[in-house]
């Protein structure tokens, strides 16, 4: 479940919360108890990026490390 940001255009309050992408936006501040509550747009936390998370995954045949092979052939690590 994705973490959600909050701040009350009322007092200002800012806050997380860990919500279903179904769940209807949060909408009463809990520090001044009005309906103020605007969700935020924010970064994600994390990026999947590199040559580990997936390297043995959805693979067939001689395919052994696509990303690896990707980096060598551009001179990286």
């Amino acid at each position: 479940m994705p973490i959600y940001e909050y701040q009350c255009q009322e007092c200002g309050h800012q806050m997380e919360a860990l919500q279903k992408l179904s769940d209807e936006p949060l909408k009463d501040c809990p520090a001044c108890q009005q309906p103020q509550l605007q969700k935020q747009i924010s970064a994600a936390g994390f990026r999947l990026k590199g040559s580990g998370w997936y390297e043995t995954d959805f693979k067939s045949g001689k395919k052994k490390n696509l990303a690896g092979d990707n980096a060598q052939a551009s001179g990286s690590d």
